[in-house]
């Protein structure tokens, strides 16, 4: 016989095989009160984030330090891969629409497979505190911004977005929330 047959229905049984696993997907079982058990595909609560804490670090007549931190918190039981937060950060009492800096914390996957990605796993029902540090140069053209800033009463406004996926960078689709916070 044809060794070829062989090989190619040893292919064809192997795709059939990752064809049924990737299909049914993840499942859970569930009880009820009476012991009845049904099976469902769980649903992904969003994320949560919260502006932690904003502060000026460090300010001279030539630059200032703002440190910024986030808390993400996980409702679900399963862990969830926080990829990036991309972030604005902006002083009201300067400009509303002027942002003064912003950031992006983590890195998102750019191929197949990446070596040395910076994400966040998040453990099911816990949280985690992201923080970044931004230095903002003093240019001389912006006295009302420095005068908040020296005078300790900047009003802030922090805006973006966080892309997260399931428990892997395969299952599920990429998530993504809108986030705003004032200060």
């Amino acid at each position: 016989m044809n060794p070829k047959i062989f090989v190619g229905a040893a292919v064809a049984a192997l795709a059939v095989i990752l064809g049924g696993i990737l299909l049914t997907g993840p499942t859970i079982q569930i009880t009820d009160q009476a012991g009845n058990s049904e099976t469902s595909i769980p649903q992904a609560k969003p994320l949560q984030i919260e502006l932690e804490d904003i502060s000026i670090a460090k300010i001279s007549e030539r630059s200032v330090t703002i440190e910024i931190a986030f808390k993400l918190s996980n409702p679900n039981p399963r862990a969830m891969i926080v990829q990036t937060m991309d972030y604005q950060l902006f002083e009201t009492g300067y400009s509303e629409t002027e942002q003064i800096t912003g950031g992006e914390i983590g890195s998102r996957p750019t191929g197949m497979v990446e070596f040395g990605s910076n994400y966040y796993t998040l453990l099911g029902e816990n949280s985690i505190i992201l923080k970044d540090s931004k230095t903002i140069k003093n240019t001389g053209n912006t006295a009302d911004l420095w005068e908040a800033f020296e005078n300790d009463n900047p009003t802030w406004r922090v805006s973006g977005d966080v892309f997260y996926n399931l428990s892997s960078m395969t299952s599920g689709q990429e998530n993504e929330l809108h986030f705003e916070f004032t200060k």
